[in-house]
């Protein structure tokens, strides 16, 4: 695949407007026709909005009208902005939103179709994340991992742990994040089985093989979760550490020295419930759980969902849920990542959770009510998850970023007919839902995104755009609709910055040119479908150790956003900023579920 880029991003952003000093941002992929439709105007200049109107591309005639347009006040550059709403208009086409004599929006379409191969776009990237053989090199790597670390009896020996995918750009790999990936990618096809395609083989080459490409990923990721639990009681957090970071490179040709020469295997760390390193000091491991929870939900839910494909793995898996769920109740309590040389690590502080999670699958799985009193339990003790409403957090503090235990309690309880138990933790969802939106309202935020600015923003964003989904499926509420419809049209460019956030989607539109990434660093590609970590407070970007926005790659301006920066946080779509322009595995495998959910509305609605 060719790189390619643009002379200018900020061009890229600009040439479709009437006037340089406003713009109108819009969701690039278009918009389902009984969905919200929100545009939002920026201008430098004071402005007075009191009608905007639609325009039909094919015939230039004006098709609707509308004094819809609210207006939310300045954003740092920009003198006033105006929320500009035009969800009643529900007539399939091609469009574009004119203000007369301001500006107008990119072309758009309305239609059941705009989601369409969305959900298998993003799994480019999953595959392109592979580790053990990377079909985007057809080359193996990482054949020799790996060297146990922090177990009492088995220090130093090998285990046979190839497989899964590396973290981001660095080739790390964590339990934390796969099992994750791995759980919402399950989440999505069991959800949405239809839109899924097969493609692909089972290792990652083009080439249909009769199972939905999902499942091939699913069971990529699955088996590499059987790898690190390899006897009872007996499970791994990480592969490798930040040792790894010693400049770019290509997978097969790691050049990592961890003390058994370079590219000959990596440290694998043991689940022990106890501090372990973290650069000069050590870490805030006070248990096992949110590891074990996490391997509990995946190979229970795993056991369903790969029954089909590969049964007597599925019956593999099935059986190790509930020993890895006894393991967390063993060691109760957060296991954090490593680091060696830098302070960067996976800060996980929740872990019931996770717990409340692993319950829940055990339950659908064995249809045993004692794992729903053990779920409600978990549950109960973290209502709502902490980052929702909140300011900050520390680095992936409360991960997930959304509590899929609460939305399985609440189908558990109409299922078993326990009304309150499902309102419960409905009105647990709602109240996250709440916090955010009040954030966005009391922020004045004209694009409604009340995300915190912490690294990886967008995917906290992807989090509470499926919680709002949920939410309404569940209940049939649509108190926060628009909210949903503000959260998943700020991935895809209705943004400050006018830009998608995942890599090539859509492939007309603008989107992150020069991510940071291995690929794009060595001149070999770019992470189709990667959603990038997205924006931060400008104070985050400041205080971090190796980000710059000076960039060496061709046509690409380095600071192309400054004009669109909204004061309280950045977003760069530069090379050198791995803050916010970093694809991440999670955050990517994160998206199928949504992106599945508006292909399959969508289809509904033609």
């Amino acid at each position: 695949m060719k790189r390619v880029f643009i002379f200018s991003l900020v061009l890229a952003c600009c040439c479709v407007v009437a006037k340089a000093e406003a713009w109108v941002r819009i969701n690039q992929l278009g918009y389902l026709p009984r969905a919200t439709k929100v545009a939002v105007l920026m201008s430098e200049q004071q402005v007075n909005v009191t009608e905007f109107q639609l325009v039909d591309d094919a015939t230039g005639e004006v098709v609707y009208k509308s004094a819809m347009a609210q207006p939310t006040g300045p954003l740092q550059h920009m003198a006033v902005t105006y929320r500009l709403n035009f969800s009643d208009f529900v007539k399939p086409g091609k469009y574009h939103i004119e203000v007369k004599g301001i500006a107008h929006s990119p072309s758009f379409a309305i239609d059941g179709s705009v989601y369409d191969g969305t959900a298998d776009f993003v799994l480019n990237y999953m595959r392109q994340q592979r580790c053990g053989y990377n079909p985007y090199q057809r080359d193996s790597c990482h054949q020799k991992d790996g060297y146990i670390k922090y177990h009492p009896t088995k220090e130093g020996q090998r285990i046979d742990v190839r497989g899964g995918w590396h973290d981001a750009a660095d080739l790390l790999q964590y339990t934390t994040t796969s099992a994750n990936a791995i759980y919402q990618m399950m989440f999505a096809y069991q959800q949405n089985p239809s839109v899924f395609t097969d493609k692909y083989m089972a290792n990652g080459h083009e080439g249909a093989n009769g199972i939905p490409d999902i499942i091939d990923e699913i069971y990529w990721g699955l088996d590499w979760l059987d790898r690190m639990n390899p006897e009872k009681g007996e499970l791994y957090n990480q592969i490798a550490d930040d040792r790894d970071h010693i400049g770019t490179k290509m997978p097969k040709d790691d050049p990592a020295d961890y003390g058994w020469g370079p590219n000959n295997g990596r440290p694998v760390y043991f689940v022990n419930g106890k501090p372990q390193q973290r650069g000069k000091f050590m870490n805030a491991t006070m248990g096992g759980a949110s590891t074990a929870g996490k391997f509990a939900s995946d190979f229970a839910m795993g056991s369903s969902i790969l029954r089909p494909f590969y049964p007597d793995f599925a019956s593999k898996i099935g059986a190790k849920a509930v020993d890895a769920y006894q393991v967390g109740i063993d060691m109760p309590g957060n296991a954090q990542t490593v680091s060696v040389v830098s302070p960067y690590i996976y800060e996980e502080d929740n872990w019931v959770d996770d717990m409340e999670l692993g319950a829940a699958e055990l339950y659908w799985m064995t249809r045993d009510k004692k794992y729903i009193d053990q779920a409600m339990e978990y549950g109960r003790r973290e209502p709502i998850t902490p980052w929702m409403g909140a300011d900050s957090a520390r680095h992936y503090q409360w991960y997930p970023f959304l509590n899929m235990g609460h939305y399985q309690l609440a189908k558990m309880g109409r299922e078993v007919g326990n009304n309150r138990l499902a309102n419960e933790f409905i009105s647990n969802l709602r109240t996250g839902i709440q916090r955010v939106h009040d954030r966005a309202k009391a922020n004045s935020n004209p694009f409604m995104w009340g995300i915190p600015g912490i690294w990886c923003s967008n995917n906290l964003t992807t989090a509470m755009l499926t919680q709002c989904i949920l939410y309404r499926t569940l209940t049939g509420d649509r108190t926060y609709e628009e909210m949903e419809g503000s959260l998943r049209d700020w991935l895809f460019g209705c943004n400050p910055w006018g830009t998608s956030m995942v890599v090539e989607l859509p492939a007309s539109g603008v989107y992150p040119h020069a991510p940071h990434s291995n690929w794009v660093f060595e001149n070999v590609g770019i992470p189709t479908g990667g959603l990038v970590d997205g924006p931060v407070y400008e104070t985050i970007f400041s205080s971090l150790k190796g980000v710059n926005l000076t960039d060496d790659m061709p046509h690409v301006v380095s600071n192309a956003y400054e004009q669109f920066q909204p004061g309280d946080v950045v977003y760069h779509d530069v090379t050198h900023d791995y803050s916010t322009n970093e694809p991440t595995m999670d955050g990517t495998a994160s998206l199928t579920f949504p992106l599945s959910f508006y292909q399959a509305e969508g289809a509904a609605q033609r």
